[in-house]
């Protein structure tokens, strides 16, 4: 046995007693749980942590190990607190989770000949991904704004919408986010559709003849570079790039020019003066497909979960800690503020896996355990 391998040993030996007094914290920690229960006391005693923290620095004599210490009670901290909020919250809880089962046993195969509703005209990036994702025969309807669309899965007038989440270039569709929060509902698929803008007019007007430009503003967003090249356009935002080109068609205003798909310039008659008006070459929209029910797909490998934390320090944290015990791959995190509720925040988070795996279900009633309103 050479050096190496002694000193291995020597870590294994120290790492079995780790592990003794470890499950002796934790089982102290339960008691410490279950009598905050018992007293309706909070998870969270924000000058205890701290004071232990300043306590446990006292006893490292070296000054450079002094922040891997407290990143290592930061962690133990949290492991525990995680305990206690799920004793806390057993019973709290736990018709959450009952929902969950219950939405879960009731889940539904994808519908046939489905009726699917997105966000704007024929010609919008919206149409191309519902027809990308269901195919191109499949009858798909435009409607006037996102929330139009939600009301529609819970008027049971459509099966599926198809809604931009993000973009490559701007980022998170906001919009789309708050409806989440506010509907009840499930994604259940997505795809991506390449985003290339061009800028498009009545047939004989040229670029010169341009003194105001529509669009919806995430395409006024992604094509900023091309348009700081003509500051004395008005830019207008639409409801949606094709309803952009459509308003150029039926007013008739040779001043004025769209900026959308070049499809939207067959469909409505223009002229495109300009192709790639965007400044990323990249530019890609990633779009979801949301449903009234859960589905469990063939082949699905992400789950999308929505909730908010106690506003208290190691929320968040504490919920992330899931993820890295259970080896799940966090793929996006996104937050939106609540109403009413200054500085609250609701997270979306995604995360590789799927509800039918073995020991998910485990891990959904930890999730819920600690969080509100997954």
């Amino acid at each position: 046995m050479n050096e190496l391998e002694l000193l291995r040993n020597d870590l294994d030996t120290l790492d079995r007693k780790l592990m003794e007094l470890f499950e002796q914290r934790m089982e102290l920690t339960k008691k410490v749980g279950q009598y905050k229960k018992d007293h309706n006391i909070g998870a969270l005693d924000t000058a205890y942590e701290k004071e232990l923290l300043k306590r446990r620095l006292l006893l490292i004599d070296d000054p450079l190990r002094r922040a891997d210490v407290t990143n290592l009670y930061e962690a133990i901290m949290s492991i525990s607190r995680r305990q206690q909020r799920r004793i806390i919250n057993e019973n709290k809880r736990a018709a959450a989770y009952q929902d969950y089962l219950k939405s879960l046993s009731e889940y539904r195969n994808p519908v046939e000949d489905p009726r699917v509703v997105y966000q704007g005209e024929p010609g919008a990036y919206s149409e191309m991904a519902a027809l990308d994702f269901f195919g191109s025969k499949t009858s798909a309807k435009g409607l006037y704004q996102f929330e139009d669309t939600f009301k529609a899965l819970k008027n049971g007038e459509a099966d599926y919408a198809v809604l931009p989440i993000e973009n490559s270039s701007t980022g998170a569709i906001r919009q789309v986010y708050d409806l989440l929060a506010q509907y009840e509902c499930y994604l259940v698929g997505e795809t991506t559709v390449n985003v290339s803008h061009s800028l498009m007019a009545l047939p004989g007007v040229s670029i010169e003849d341009i003194t105001t430009v529509y669009s919806h503003e995430q395409g006024l967003f992604q094509c900023e570079q091309f348009l700081d090249q003509h500051r004395d356009w008005r830019q207008k935002a639409q409801p949606d790039t094709a309803g952009s080109a459509k308003k150029v068609a039926e007013t008739q205003d040779r001043h004025a020019a769209a900026i959308c798909s070049p499809r939207s310039a067959e469909i409505y008659g223009l002229n495109i003066l300009a192709e790639g008006v965007n400044q990323n070459s990249n530019n890609t929209t990633r779009f979801v497909v949301v449903s009234p029910k859960m589905e469990l797909r063939n082949g699905g490998d992400k789950i999308c979960i929505s909730f908010t934390t106690p506003h208290e320090s190691g929320s968040l944290q504490e919920v992330l800690t899931i993820f890295t015990v259970n080896n799940l791959n966090l793929v996006k995190l996104e937050s939106r503020p609540i109403p009413e509720r200054n500085w609250e925040y609701m997270f979306f988070v995604e995360f590789t896996g799927n509800l039918a795996a073995p020991g998910m279900n485990a891990i959904i009633r930890d999730l819920i355990q600690i969080t509100n309103d997954l």
